[in-house]
């Protein structure tokens, strides 16, 4: 399993977490499947948001309840040798509809705000780059490259952005702002994950030129 190079990996209360996940029994895929059950929350909490702003801070809650089971399910898979046969699935296919209900949960936050393009294209523009930057990480892999996880916008990056989007519209509810900081990052994501699915396919691309050159 290639996994993403993370500090956090490292941290006590990490290490910690997965050694009581595995010693409790519960599975590195139900891990991965609670992933995107947190993610999914986000689209409720983001489509409720305008009944109360509460409920943003909660969507930056989830996303982050997102991450750490994404990094758990991988430790206790490899630490703790719990993997299965098919736990390359469970990591992937959960991550790719979680990126998909973030962004998507974001748009349902900020419905009304509409400039040059609509919150809801941004919002599918973002996903649909998002699940490609995946795509061709793996594309790669399976070519007998290796897993580049690089950036600007690759999912720790997507997910850091889009909570501190959530916790800064917490403090400009009401007000004339008001949506404008998920609106923006919005474009980020967009813009920064096209540009990262072109930075992974050029590297991918020039790493298969060297292996035919060998």
């Amino acid at each position: 399993m290639d996994r993403r190079p993370l500090k956090t990996r490292g941290a006590q209360w990490a290490s910690y977490s997965a050694a009581v996940l595995a010693k409790k029994g519960v599975t590195p895929n139900t891990i991965s499947v609670l992933s995107m059950v947190f993610a999914s929350l986000v689209l409720v909490t983001g489509y409720y948001s305008s009944e109360s702003k509460f409920l943003l801070l909660l969507s930056a809650l989830f996303i982050q309840l997102r991450l750490i089971c994404n990094l758990l399910d991988g430790m206790v898979a490899v630490e703790h040798k719990k993997s299965s046969p098919n736990g390359e699935l469970f990591n992937d296919v959960p991550d790719r509809f979680a990126d998909i209900f973030i962004i998507l949960g974001a748009y349902l936050a900020i419905n009304d705000i509409d400039f040059l393009f609509s919150a809801e294209k941004l919002a599918w523009i973002g996903s649909l780059a998002a699940v490609m930057t995946a795509y061709i990480r793996v594309l790669g892999k399976s070519l007998g490259t290796k897993s580049y996880f690089i950036g600007p916008m690759a999912k720790p990056h997507r997910m850091f952005f889009l909570t501190i989007a959530f916790i800064g519209e917490f403090f400009l509810a009401s007000t004339n702002f008001q949506g404008y900081i998920l609106y923006f990052i919005l474009i980020l994501v967009a813009l920064g994950s096209l540009v990262t699915c072109l930075r992974r396919l050029l590297l991918i691309s020039n790493e298969l030129k060297e292996k035919a050159r060998e």
